[in-house]
């Protein structure tokens, strides 16, 4: 994989940080482009306390923008359901990366073209925002 790369649901680049330090550059590109973290969920410490499991370094950060989230939820209220938008920081076999989703796929749920340029915006933040950290 290069430094960035577009998948079918999102965007991944590789960070040339440890683990800690992609988390918080990470944060601190999204809040860059004016998204806050509203959820950071981490799965290695979750799979440890739950199931006793070792797993890898992985948190996935849900992230919103307020100004993108008033203008979605305006245009389709039950948008809720599909957000905030996921961003990923995982180690895989020493590598540290970070992906976004693509926000289109929220499009393409709800079938409500109304809600593209909230999409476009979304997508520009995310892959600035990635882009700034991508190794």
């Amino acid at each position: 994989m290069s430094a960035a790369t577009d998948i079918a649901y999102g965007r991944v680049v590789d960070v040339s940080l440890p683990f800690e330090g992609a988390v918080e550059a990470t944060i601190r590109a999204l809040e860059a482009e004016g998204f806050a973290v509203v959820t950071d969920f981490d799965i290695q410490a979750s799979l440890q306390k739950k199931l006793g499991e070792t797993f890898r370094p992985y948190r996935i950060l849900g992230v919103c923008n307020a100004q993108l989230a008033r203008a979605a939820l305006s245009v389709e209220p039950q948008l809720g359901l599909l957000v905030p938008c996921n961003v990923v920081v995982q180690e895989i076999d020493g590598r540290v990366i970070v992906s976004a989703i693509d926000a289109n796929l929220i499009v393409q749920t709800v079938r409500n073209r109304s809600l593209e340029h909230v999409a476009a915006d979304a997508n520009a933040r995310l892959k600035r925002a990635l882009n700034s950290i991508a190794r």
